[in-house]
């Protein structure tokens, strides 16, 4: 059996369509179960779900979880409770098509591969965010993870092994696609052609955008902290020879008067150092101190089973 992971946030728009959509996948796979993770949406989504799934035939079931935890912590707890020797994961507002399901589930049946990865070939976001993200994969491609795909990764499968693993993994604010990357494995990529959206509004914001990009960041390298190192050995060596020239000059008499300026840019240069040498290593004790409190990253409130 194949179990399929939607993370459901603010998706009432559209559950008409994707419920028509995963009846016609399941013909593709007969042995498919889906999993509607609820994570605290304040819409109707939990409500519409538990009324309209009975009738649609799928076997299903129907998590609510007590706030919202951030889609991550949804998908794991979808994963958590699949019941399939595959495991597969799908946002709810059908950008991706279903259809990219079917083929990680022959990939994944063949034992051609043990993660399955969807790569976007085209994508149709507004030219500003589209230019935004293609800067920010390639900077993350480039000096943190090399083998995140360029785009990044939206959807995958993986089989029952992978799904063990990758939950023993309990970490807090962390970035899925780059832990199932750093599994290993065997992997494969398969390209796809993102849709449009057609209902609603993405829940996707900026401040959402900025803090993934941090996790995905701080979560997997320490460049941040060898970036402070190195400027601040820049720093030190440049001030030591700073220091010597103008005392230097002071001997010889080419300073009558203490130069202003310097002074400021210096002060300047350097509390503006320490102030984010403060702030990365502030970070990094905030993830350290999350990780060790060990709290769950997420709680399921209620489970429902249709059709099981």
């Amino acid at each position: 059996m194949l179990s399929l992971v939607i993370p459901v946030y603010k998706n009432e728009a559209n559950l008409d369509r994707l419920l028509a959509e995963l009846v016609q996948l399941q013909i593709r796979i007969p042995e498919l179960e889906v999993i509607f993770s609820v994570d605290g949406s304040p819409d109707r989504c939990a409500e519409l779900l538990a009324v309209r799934l009975p009738a649609t035939g799928l076997r299903s079931q129907l998590l609510l979880l007590s706030r919202n935890f951030g889609s991550f912590s949804a998908i794991c707890a979808g994963l958590e409770h699949g019941r399939g020797e595959r495991f597969a994961v799908i946002a709810a507002d059908l950008q991706e098509p279903p259809e990219l399901i079917a083929e990680f589930d022959e990939i994944l049946r063949s034992n051609r591969a043990d993660i399955t990865f969807g790569v976007r070939s085209s994508r149709t976001d507004p030219w500003l965010s589209e230019l935004s993200s293609s800067v920010f994969w390639f900077l993350y491609r480039r000096f943190v993870v090399p083998e995140m795909p360029a785009g990044g990764v939206d959807v995958f499968g993986c089989t029952r092994e992978v799904r063990d693993r990758l939950l023993n993994l309990r970490e807090s604010h962390t970035n899925l696609v780059a832990l199932l990357l750093w599994l290993g494995y065997r992997q494969v990529f398969v390209p796809y052609q993102r849709r449009e959206r057609f209902e609603g509004t993405s829940s996707w914001t900026f401040s959402k955008k900025l803090r993934y990009s941090i996790d995905s960041i701080f979560n997997f390298t320490d460049l941040p902290i060898r970036f402070l190192l190195f400027a601040g050995v820049l720093g030190t060596l440049s001030s030591v020879f700073f220091a010597a020239l103008v005392l230097v000059s002071r001997i010889l008499g080419l300073i009558e008067v203490p130069g202003y300026t310097p002074i400021i840019l210096t002060i300047t240069f350097f509390g503006g150092l320490m102030t984010l040498g403060l702030g990365i290593i502030g970070q990094y004790l905030w993830l350290t101190l999350r990780n060790s409190r060990q709290r769950p990253n997420y709680i399921v409130r209620t489970v429902s089973t249709f059709n099981s």
